[in-house]
């Protein structure tokens, strides 16, 4: 599978530059050396949820405290399921003699049990969007990916652009980066890529905020570490509704 850093010219063209990540463990690979104090990050690097939580340990500036294990989704390894997590999803993280999961709850859990820059503001304003924001976004992920896949019908990024309401700055609360950037990035990265291919639709057209939010993601260095090559996004997630 292709990785890589996407970078930016000047005048917004991306260029995918190769990077080194570790490989997805199949069900040839054995396990790590489970429970032994280590802190695990089990993710699959096509996955936007596991995405979440590896901006979140990117940005809080944990690669040496957080071990990043990949998953290949394709060809589980069965200690995954039967050892670490019964689930048997990503991303999941062990800590402390115990694994957690669901990303929005992992997202959250590595800001408030970690050390490095928050993830929340102090406002407590912007805390208490940041809960609606965290807590809407599953109703807004479903319905655009339907609305791409699908033949006919309109496609609207309106429902991204509403929440951008805070004017102090360009993310969704305002001035900082947050929790809720996180948690929206990986799929608007998924939408942007689908769209422009399967329908030659640009989100950006006409909406200056998601354009901003867009650009200033892209300085982000925990978020674009994460970044895969397009074609890679674009092909697994034809894949995944059939659309290959």
């Amino acid at each position: 599978m292709g990785s890589g850093i996407l970078h930016f010219s000047n005048d917004g063209r991306m260029a995918f530059v190769k990077k080194s990540l570790p490989p997805s463990l199949t069900s040839a690979s054995p396990p790590p050396s489970l429970f032994d104090g280590t802190t695990r990050l089990y993710v699959a690097y096509t996955c936007p949820f596991a995405q979440h939580t590896w901006i979140a340990r990117n940005y809080k500036v944990l690669q040496d405290k957080i071990k990043l294990i990949a998953i290949d989704l394709g060809d589980r390894p069965a200690w995954y399921k039967e050892k670490v997590y019964p689930e048997n999803k990503v991303p999941s993280l062990e800590h402390n003699n115990e694994v957690k999961g669901e990303s929005l709850n992992l997202i959250k859990y590595i800001d408030t049990h970690f050390e490095g820059p928050s993830l929340l503001p102090d406002d407590p304003a912007k805390q208490a969007f940041a809960e609606e924001l965290l807590a809407y976004s599953d109703s807004f992920i479903d319905p655009v990916f339907s609305s791409i896949v699908s033949k006919g019908g309109n496609i609207s990024a309106d429902g991204v652009r509403r929440v951008i309401k805070f004017e102090d700055g360009p993310f969704f609360l305002g001035r900082d980066f947050s929790l809720v950037d996180v948690a929206y990035a990986p799929f608007v990265e998924r939408y942007q890529f689908l769209l422009s291919d399967l329908k030659k639709y640009d989100i950006t057209n006409g909406r200056p905020k998601l354009t901003s939010w867009i650009e200033e993601l892209k300085k982000i260095e925990a978020y674009t570490t994460t970044n895969l090559d397009p074609q890679v996004i674009l092909a697994h997630t034809k894949k995944k509704y059939g659309l290959a």
